[in-house]
């Protein structure tokens, strides 16, 4: 859980600090600035940056994930067996 709040806040951050880049330069260079279009911008260069600046949180987040399907698969085999073993042991009593 940690890893994904700590991706997911570094993903918001560098989304906001991209968006204040944005309509910042855009209202120096024109006075007023188109905010949907400041949004999209921001939002794809944020995008863009976020695949090589938050690599390393990315990676963390997704090696959790990965190890916690592997415990949820286990557990889902380990409870198919004893059930198996449970209907084996019915059928040898009938």
């Amino acid at each position: 859980m940690k890893e994904f709040v700590v991706y997911t806040g570094l993903r918001i951050l560098l989304f906001l600090a991209t968006l204040g880049v944005v309509l910042g330069g855009w209202v120096l260079v024109a006075d007023e600035a188109n905010l949907l279009i400041s949004v999209v911008i921001a939002f794809i260069v944020s995008g863009i940056g976020s695949y090589y600046l938050l690599e390393r949180q990315r990676t963390a987040f997704a090696t959790r994930v990965e190890a916690r399907a592997e415990r949820a698969a286990a557990a889902f085999e380990e409870r198919r067996a004893r059930e198996d073993a449970t209907e084996d042991v019915r059928e040898d009593a009938d």
